[in-house]
């Protein structure tokens, strides 16, 4: 099946068939929830949030019981389907400043910063071989009117005195690391990784495993009672702990108190046979994780094993009310993907494509994460990332580890946790204006990229979401 070819469904991302298929990630079986149980803390969610939290806790007190519940299996949500891409808040620098302030903003980028460079330690130091690999992440121009969009964020990093985190490349340079004929000018950030998103979950998960959590996989909860302590209970059991932390992502859309600030947008992507040799070609062999400058975001970076995997992000296939089936493989995307795959590079014409899938991104109305713990004091939430949870994540487990242990420290002191998150409008404007504008963003980009001037109406309701004091869609 080549390029030209409607990427192949198998089930899961490539990824975690790739992690699974080896015993080290695979890892001995955690079972569903049988029976009723108590614990310290109890933490719904076994994606990169929940299991840095359990981590993160068990660095604080080696002696914590902790139970971790997963509906499917640790990492068969977003944190094994995503590109990743393991970077921190850099390229958000001017919205940052424009939420936070400049002073909270630099504490920010300080703290998450460091998250790419400890997850690879951490990686090392635990034998997880997580394709770990810091190349830098490559902002690239790939229509007209993208040439020279991060003026702004050149501007607010002088500003901030943290300058020397961005080279600015030209068309030439950019090529000189990787060819295509779209490619314009760029901008790299140099701290930045790019890893085996399924290896780093399952590695994780088997690491808890051996030092004492409690995990449950299979095991959805299908009541929570608040109070002292919390109960979450599954079809399987029950568990009753003084501490809970809310790890779900796009799940939680739907709880009470967390639907007036999320909302659920898909992401998809393709991976490609082995393909070294026009790696080598192309003369991308740096590992530098590559994007571009549309609000619907292409993201593209090369494997350990010498392949391309690609995504675009931002896709809507419904009104967003729950998530189904489409967000898991979706024909038209995936398709949409291996298209603009090949128009970025014609010479992978007779590539074959290995598999397509999809997964929810949960989006806040900031793009930012944001945390803190809702009555009786005893429950903590971390939830939001808006497609860039990689790295991120692994500060959010700092945060969610310091409000479960009721730590008055610089985690839960950061602007994440202290500042209220955005709302979306209620329905029943919400889910179809969503759906409208998250179509004129696409149609903007589309027309964009094939150096068209988007319509008026186009670009009106594509801007709306900035105009309205979202940190989402374009400025213009």
């Amino acid at each position: 099946m080549d390029v030209r070819s409607s990427p192949p469904d198998l089930g899961r991302s490539w990824w975690l068939r790739e992690a699974l298929a080896r015993p080290e990630f695979a890892g001995p079986d955690a079972p569903p929830l049988a029976g009723d149980t108590s614990a310290d803390v109890v933490i719904l969610g076994g994606g990169y949030t929940g299991m840095w939290t359990a981590w993160f806790l068990r660095e604080r007190d080696p002696g914590l019981d902790i139970v971790l519940l997963e509906q499917d299996i640790c990492g068969g949500g977003p944190s094994g389907r995503n590109g990743g891409f393991c970077d921190g808040w850099w390229s958000h620098i001017v919205d940052l400043i424009d939420t936070y302030g400049e002073a909270d903003a630099l504490e920010l980028l300080m703290h998450v910063g460091r998250s790419p460079s400890e997850i690879g330690a951490w990686c090392e130091a635990n034998g997880v071989d997580a394709w770990f690999r810091m190349g830098g992440d490559l902002a690239v121009a790939s229509a007209p009117a993208h040439a020279g969009g991060w003026r702004r964020t050149l501007e607010a990093a002088a500003w901030l005195g943290v300058g020397d985190e961005y080279q600015e490349l030209t068309a030439a340079e950019v090529r000189a690391r990787v060819r295509s004929p779209v490619f314009g000018d760029g901008l790299l950030l140099r701290d930045a990784a790019n890893l085996q998103p399924a290896r780093l979950a399952r590695g994780l998960r088997n690491v808890l495993l051996a030092r004492g959590v409690r995990i449950y996989e299979g095991s959805a909860v299908t009541r929570f009672g608040f109070g002292t302590p919390v109960v979450a209970e599954t079809a399987g059991g029950s568990v009753r702990a003084g501490e809970a932390v809310i790890a779900l992502g796009a799940w939680a859309t739907w709880w009470r108190a967390f639907k007036p600030h999320l909302t659920v947008r898909g992401s998809y992507m393709v991976v490609t046979e082995p393909i070294p040799d026009r790696l080598e070609a192309i003369g991308w062999t740096g590992g530098e994780s590559v994007r571009d400058l549309r609000s619907s975001v292409h993201y593209l970076r090369t494997t350990a094993d010498g392949r391309i995997a690609m995504g675009l992000g931002g896709l809507q296939p419904d009104l967003a009310r729950h998530i189904d089936a489409r967000y898991a493989y979706d024909e038209a995307s995936v398709r949409r993907v291996a298209d603009d795959l090949l128009g970025m590079f014609p010479e992978l014409a007779g590539t074959r494509i290995d598999a397509g899938w999809g997964g929810p991104i949960n989006v806040s109305g900031l793009a930012m994460p944001f945390f803190g713990t809702l009555e009786p004091g005893n429950v903590h939430y971390g939830l939001g990332y808006t497609g860039n949870g990689v790295g991120p994540s692994h500060l959010g487990g700092k945060i969610c580890a310091s409000l479960a242990a009721h730590a008055d420290d610089g985690f839960t002191r950061l602007a994440v946790v202290t500042r209220e998150p955005k709302r979306f409008p209620p329905e029943p404007l919400r889910s179809p204006g969503m759906y409208a504008v998250n179509a004129a963003i696409r149609r903007k980009d589309d027309r964009e990229g094939v150096g068209r001037m988007p319509d008026l109406a186009t670009r009106t309701i594509a801007t709306l979401p900035r105009r309205l004091g979202f940190h989402l869609g374009p400025r213009r």
